[in-house]
């Protein structure tokens, strides 16, 4: 299997800061492989409900995940603070492909890069909708298809 080339900081046009915590080290004393995942869902999330876009509570639209992945590239331990990059690289009609960077802070290459699908439904039948038009707005500032412009 060929690992991908890790993207350097500037690949990424949106940052939230994570404190790592004590809880996050496994025994082998590195931030443990399903902790990534919880970091990634915290900077898409933290975005979305910044910009208005995700009510997790009453709105009609969520947003499930469908696919994950993780690429490790150095560990990460506690007690270090982190810096979670996030792009779009792809706007589909009901599903969003977010990729994130987790930095050691000030390092311009990631410890980990992954990437997961959110496929929006309606939330009572479940069933795909067509990303909502505020959305599709929020997300095009993250957007890597913006980027190459």
């Amino acid at each position: 299997m060929n690992k991908p080339a890790p993207a350097s900081r500037t690949a990424y046009p949106h940052f939230l800061p994570i404190t790592t915590r004590w809880m996050d080290n496994d025994v082998y004393g590195h931030v443990n492989n399903v902790v990534y995942y919880s970091y990634f869902d915290t900077v898409v999330n933290e975005y979305l409900i910044r910009t208005g876009v995700l009510d997790f509570e009453h709105g009609t639209t969520i947003g499930l995940v469908v696919e994950t992945h993780c690429n490790y590239f150095a560990p990460l331990v506690f007690p270090e603070r982190i810096e979670a990059g996030l792009r779009v690289v792809r706007l589909g009609t009901s599903s969003v492909r977010y990729e994130v960077g987790l930095f050691k802070e000030g390092e311009d290459q990631p410890a980990a890069q992954g990437h997961f699908v959110h496929v929006y439904v309606d939330r009572v039948t479940r069933r795909p909708v067509s990303l909502p038009t505020e959305l599709r707005a929020a997300l095009e500032p993250l957007s890597t298809a913006r980027q190459a412009e």
